[in-house]
């Protein structure tokens, strides 16, 4: 069978039998794609059964040649080797050539993060006489009250908010389901942006489900949400790279430094393993070693 056979039915086997999201298959089949393109640029006639470690570490090196950061590294063999296992589990191939390929050494990056007093500043530079001004108000409240990703924020469907308990039933990673609180200030604007301008807009059909739209009555995009929030830090003046993933990031920092249980913070986040949450504990160290440098005798 040709690459284009074999990277069909492993896209196949993640949509319906891994269930994962639309943006994960596609990161996982652009992985196949590029040991494919690599190959060719090698002059190098080979099927995905062909391929052995010898190629996969010529690309890796490559990949390391052209700039790649170690996190993109990482990524490509990740999925790489997600390739093989379903190849291996198809039956086609009976060892995995990508068993020692090794990965690049991976630093514990701490994630950028606003001071409560920056998402205050970024609040305000909202207008919120306009009703993309009162959408966008509830949207980054959301995101901060929740830690929600951006492709759950727009998948957000009215029914799913709970006003009377306070919560949010979101769909993550996965499709997996979980439970998120949201505070009575989201909420709040929430109401205001579905009572005062969401009943107004000129539903399209098949948008009708989802909370947040756009002026002509259509789900927002991923990208629309960049773009409001650029702008909007742009006018704040705030001088650093934020996006809505900033919020989600600002939003479990602020809980653990508060004091919140890291496992809490997990659920919340929907994080699979908790050694992904734990990142945000070495934020609140940063802090306890800045006191103890200050305020110690010893120190």
């Amino acid at each position: 069978m040709s690459w284009d056979v074999y990277i069909q039915e492993y896209e196949n086997y993640l949509k319906l039998e891994r269930s994962l999201s639309e943006n994960s298959v596609d990161a996982y089949v652009r992985d196949i794609v590029k040991l494919k393109q690599f190959l060719v640029l090698r002059e190098k006639d080979l099927n995905p059964l062909q391929v052995t470690i010898v190629e996969l570490q010529d690309m890796v090196e490559w990949i390391n040649e052209v700039g790649m950061s170690a996190f993109s590294q990482a990524r490509i063999i990740s999925g790489l080797k997600s390739f093989y296992k379903f190849l291996i589990y198809e039956g086609e191939m009976d060892t995995d050539p990508t068993t020692l390929l090794e990965a690049p050494k991976l630093g514990r990056k701490l994630p950028d993060t606003l001071s409560v007093e920056e998402i205050d500043q970024i609040l305000e530079a909202i207008d919120h006489s306009t009703p993309e001004g009162t959408r966008n108000r509830a949207m980054l409240e959301t995101l901060y009250s929740s830690g929600l990703r951006v492709s759950e924020l727009i998948g957000l469907k009215t029914s799913n908010i709970h006003f009377d308990v306070g919560f949010l039933r979101v769909f993550g990673k996965g499709n997996k389901e979980r439970l998120v609180p949201i505070g009575r200030t989201a909420l709040k604007h929430i109401y205001i942006y579905r009572e005062e301008v969401r009943v107004h807009l000129d539903v399209k059909p098949g948008h009708e489900a989802f909370l947040f739209l756009n002026r002509r009555g259509r789900q927002l995009t991923r990208q629309m949400v960049f773009t409001f929030l650029k702008d909007l830090v742009a006018k704040a003046g705030i001088q650093k790279t934020i996006s809505p993933h900033t919020f989600r990031h600002s939003f479990a920092t602020h809980l653990i430094e508060g004091g919140a249980d890291l496992r809490a913070v997990q659920e919340m986040l929907g994080h699979e393993s908790i050694t992904t949450t734990e990142i945000y504990t070495h934020l609140d160290r940063d802090y306890l070693r800045q006191v103890i440098q200050e305020f110690h005798p010893r120190s």
